[in-house]
């Protein structure tokens, strides 16, 4: 599910300016015709009297026909990326909303500010938008369209709107299921299958994203150890003249494999650790996801439990049955696609992730053996120069 405008912010090598991202698509081309293009680049920091914070410039290219202009250029703060969640979320109770990073902290791995955290959280930011855009039906929610199209004063007057009425409905499934107690008596198999399936999905990946953290960790003191290691051998040598070249030699090879370790952790940081934490995020979206639907379930089953124990007013507990029938038949729908698009997605991600982990850990230890083996070479053919020299008469 990586976009276009995604890989675009992953790689340096390539232009991220509004005016060059145009040229890198053709609306025409290829078989899957792509009509909205989003980039979140050029973090800027406020300092208020009573705050500081950062906001993002969000660019869309766009030839859909409902947009008023092709091209829009708006900027936002993480406050209204998380008012777009929380309305995609009361829109659509039972789709998969993408995932926002945390408000703060990540993990402890970063400072709040830093340029690091921003970096993280920019690329977070461009991701969730994509995702959203790259949706079959979320691409095309209203609150989605201000968000990326309205003034900061447009935009805070629609946050001042409150919850519509999806919302409210939602808060009266909350309130009537927050009443049943124990399993829906009628949830389907395959829900009961998905449940599952998210309580192993959940244990197993927060558990390799603790590991994937710790493994980070040892090897960024390991690097720091590195790099006082090598230098230490260049003093020596210094007093030591008879194998000043080996100490010389021992201290290039720590440097090269100092900035080799550099490489991989780099690649940890941009490659596998977002990518884990993004799906430990979503595994908690998928079980808040569930838990709406079962709330659903369990407005109708109540209705139903009502109806059997009541004998007057029939006809209109029938025709509210009626419409929870249609309501529930919808979410099942709606999460029954989104679940199968939801797993294939995640399962390229960790195909791709995994695949780009080992080839940069094949390429470190090659790197490092093919140090090591240098010096190693060097040091056995000065000693054959030094055994033929003693042999001679």
């Amino acid at each position: 599910d990586t976009s276009l405008a995604e890989v675009n912010s992953f790689c340096p090598s390539m232009p991220i300016s509004p005016s060059s991202m145009i040229n890198q698509y053709k609306f025409e081309d290829g078989p899957e015709l792509r009509d909205l293009f989003i980039t979140v680049d050029d973090p800027e920091s406020h300092i208020t009297a009573i705050e500081t914070f950062i906001t993002y410039r969000v660019v869309t290219k766009t030839s859909r026909g409902e947009f008023d202009s092709s091209e829009y250029e708006v900027r936002r703060r993480y406050q209204d990326f998380l008012w777009l969640k929380n309305r995609l979320e009361e829109a659509h109770p039972t789709l998969i909303i993408p995932p926002l990073p945390e408000k703060f902290i990540m993990k402890g791995m970063v400072e709040r500010f830093s340029d690091e955290f921003i970096e993280t959280r920019r690329k977070a930011l461009h991701k969730f938008l994509n995702r959203i855009g790259d949706h079959p039906t979320l691409t095309f929610n209203e609150d989605f369209k201000i968000f990326l199209t309205a003034q900061a004063w447009e935009l805070s007057s629609r946050k001042k709107q409150g919850p519509g009425l999806l919302s409210r409905m939602g808060q009266t499934v909350r309130a009537v299921a927050s009443s049943v107690r124990g399993a829906v008596k009628n949830r389907p198999g395959m829900f009961t299958e998905m449940n599952d399936y998210m309580e192993t999905f959940s244990q197993k990946i927060n558990l390799l994203d603790k590991i994937a953290h710790r493994i980070y960790k040892e090897e960024k003191d390991y690097f720091n150890e590195m790099k006082e290691y090598g230098p230490i051998h260049t003093l020596w040598s210094a007093s030591e003249e008879d194998i000043a070249d080996s100490l010389k030699g021992i201290a290039s090879c720590i440097d090269r494999c100092c900035k080799a370790t550099e490489k991989r952790m780099a690649g940890l940081s941009e490659n596998l650790l977002p990518i884990l934490h993004e799906y430990v995020l979503y595994s908690e979206i998928l079980m808040g996801v569930l838990k709406r639907r079962d709330q659903i379930q369990g407005e109708l089953d109540s209705k139903v439990d009502a109806l059997a124990n009541k004998k007057t007013e029939k006809d209109l507990f029938l025709e509210e049955i009626g419409k929870l029938e249609d309501k529930v038949e919808r979410a099942n729908n709606a999460l029954k696609a989104d679940w199968d698009r939801w797993k294939q997605n995640m399962q390229c991600d960790m195909r791709s992730t995994f695949t780009t982990v080992a080839d940069n850990n094949l390429r470190f230890y090659e790197e490092c053996l093919a140090t090591w083996e240098s010096f190693l070479a060097s040091q056995t053919a000065d000693l054959h120069v030094e055994e033929d020299c003693e042999d001679r008469p």
